[in-house]
């Protein structure tokens, strides 16, 4: 099993590594920033491997400056063909046209984002698979992506060496569904990034001005906007807290799918000027939006991690999330916990919180010592002797 305890970090000495970093390329969050961060660890923490790293097609504009990491060990292999064409060839035709085409030669390959491209020889592979959303709420995806992911999910988990699952849930869910070997799925947990932290107030004028939000206080959601993240319910929950509260509701996250309920959600509840979908968010401002909100809200219906629970936890807000899935692995006893289908309870919630200062300070300090538990560079260490143990 590549989790053993036998010491093999020698034959990561020279190995060529190669990853698909095709999400940190393209995706400003969700996988990009797992990719990205991971990558950026694991470069940073091992000096003797190879790592070559390939892309699709990288755009003309990236949504994230310096996507990947700059080191004397590292490769980059961008492909001449977009993301599109390379998923006709490999996963609709399958065509037998191994990454080293364009890697040159590998001693093990690593697929961050639930697909595996063919791999030539007895190279080791492996697959991170970061949720199963797909079988659990098929209705909240366009029903093309759907039928795409039940294809090419389960024939690369299959063809995989090893699994990583982001969370004790996803390993669950992979053994439920597939009959994945326990043995056969790894859970890698997520770090957060030190830039996450507590933000001066003097930050926040300048961000506020940047996205247009004014003085008001205000409660943040982080997230791609679509139907599994469960706005439509958080925006009717947020209705009586706005009728008391001067508070309101800022969505923070790039348009995904299926979002136009959402968004007409809003008028329906009269909270026009109250509620906002401000877009994706530059890096760099992300964590000062965290830090000047009075509460963070995550009311999604399924996630297999859950990462901007912990970005908000080490920038010092109260959590609310749901209880679905994987979410209270992140946030052990440090957060309220809900229904992702009880509006009520998270009205009444919000309004509790909001009125008690010394609650909201008691979950920020939990918090704060809950995000100790999660790092970058230890998902990187236990990552990298998963690495050597496959190549051993």
């Amino acid at each position: 099993m590549p989790e053993s305890e036998i010491d093999n970090s020698h034959a990561l000495t020279r190995a060529r590594i190669g990853i698909d970093v095709t999400a940190a390329v393209l995706q400003g969050g969700g996988i990009g920033r797992y990719t990205r961060e991971l990558v950026r660890a694991l470069v940073a923490q091992e000096a003797e491997a190879n790592f070559r790293l390939f892309s699709a097609r990288p755009p003309t504009a990236s949504p994230v400056p310096q996507p990947l990491p700059q080191a004397g060990n590292v490769d980059y292999f961008p492909s001449r063909l977009t993301e599109r064409w390379l998923y006709r060839l490999w996963y609709r035709l399958r065509l037998p046209l191994p990454v080293q085409w364009q890697t040159g030669k590998l001693d093990l390959f690593h697929s961050p984002d639930f697909v595996l491209p063919p791999v030539n020889g007895r190279v080791p592979t492996l697959l991170t698979v970061h949720d199963l959303s797909f079988i659990h709420y098929p209705d909240t995806f366009p029903p093309a992506l759907v039928n795409y992911l039940n294809k090419v999910v389960p024939w690369s988990v299959g063809r995989a060496t090893h699994i990583l699952a982001d969370s004790q849930a996803t390993k669950d869910d992979l053994s439920e569904f597939w009959q994945v070997p326990q043995d056969k799925v790894t859970v890698l947990y997520s770090g957060v990034n030190s830039d996450f932290k507590p933000a001066a107030p003097a930050q926040e004028t300048a961000v506020r001005e940047k996205y247009h939000l004014g003085s008001e206080p205000y409660l943040l959601s982080v997230g791609t906007i679509q139907p599994r993240k469960n706005y439509q319910m958080l925006i009717q929950a947020f209705q009586p807290v706005a009728a008391q509260f001067p508070h309101n509701l800022y969505i923070v996250g790039g348009k995904g799918w299926l979002y136009d309920e959402m968004m007409a959600e809003i008028s329906r509840q009269g909270l026009d000027g109250r509620v906002r979908f401000i877009g994706f968010v530059a890096d760099v401002d992300l964590p000062i939006l965290y830090s000047a909100a009075s509460l963070f809200l995550f009311p999604s219906l399924y996630e297999g991690f859950g990462l901007p629970l912990l970005e908000a936890m080490a920038c010092g807000v109260p959590v609310v999330t749901s209880n679905a899935s994987s979410l209270p692995e992140v946030v052990g006893e440090t957060a309220v916990q809900l229904s992702p289908f009880d509006k009520d309870a998270w009205s009444t919630a919000m309004l509790n919180l909001l009125s008690a200062l010394s609650e909201r300070e008691k979950l920020i300090a939990e918090g704060f010592q809950r995000v100790r538990f999660f790092s970058w560079q230890r998902s990187a260490n236990q990552l990298l002797k998963i690495y050597a143990n496959l190549l051993s």
